[in-house]
């Protein structure tokens, strides 16, 4: 049975010689991998534009209950980005956010509130013209209170780490950033340096193992340090 659905795509791998299967998180049905046939053959050049990380989709799909690979029937960009894939720190920042959000998403099922919450917070950050390097930090500490486990503030932000058992420093300034990155919207001015805010995103990931597991290797970690210290 055919649905339409929006989606944000989070990867792809090739599959035989012309098609991929491509990793795609869903407003109808939540993570959900799906087979699109063709996308890499000489008639369909420029399709496989659609399935780049992040890109933001309207689809129609196949969807049957059971099946670990899904099909895409029909699929448009929902928004052409005018400049995450172009600036190299909103790039950055990409990168890192698909290879993250895959990992807190992995096992989410359909909740329509997280997919919008994702989805408008890509739109802004496409427009976003100022304070973009806190970005990452604000859209993962916003997503807490999305997914369920969201604190307070920076307060019970650091309570919950202590009641885990990890023993983590987190010092006054610290606390009142993460509040400031809670309860303030993208690109307010919160003046965070380069060595606090590489602080305060350790935190944050260990704030998400705590509440979902191990994230494994985060392999774009480094570079997103790297190209924001830079």
């Amino acid at each position: 049975m055919l649905y339409s659905t929006r989606g944000i795509v989070f990867g792809s791998t090739k599959f035989k010689e012309t098609s991929i299967i491509v990793k795609i998180y869903t407003e109808q049905f939540g993570m959900q991998s799906y087979l699109v046939n063709g996308v890499r053959s000489n008639k369909s050049k420029g399709k496989s534009a659609l399935y780049q990380p992040l890109s933001l989709l309207d689809m129609t799909v196949y969807n049957k209950a059971g099946k670990d690979i899904q099909r895409v029937s029909e699929s448009k960009f929902a928004l052409t980005y005018s400049s995450i894939p172009f600036d190299p720190f909103k790039r950055t920042i990409g990168i890192f956010l698909t290879e993250i959000l895959s990992k807190i998403l992995r096992e989410e099922s359909h909740n329509s509130n997280v997919f919008k919450f994702i989805f408008h917070s890509l739109e802004l950050f496409d427009t976003q013209l100022i304070n973009i390097q806190n970005f990452h930090l604000q859209l993962l500490i916003k997503t807490t209170h999305q997914i369920g486990f969201g604190p307070e503030n920076g307060e019970d932000f650091v309570h919950q780490i202590s009641d885990s058992g990890y023993s983590v420093t987190i010092d006054e300034n610290e606390e009142r950033l993460l509040t400031d990155l809670m309860n303030q919207p993208y690109g307010d001015d919160i003046s965070i340096g380069n060595e606090v805010r590489r602080t305060l995103l350790d935190h944050i990931l260990k704030f998400y193992q705590i509440h979902l597991g191990s994230l494994g290797e985060i392999k774009s970690l480094k570079v997103l340090k790297d190209v924001l210290n830079a």
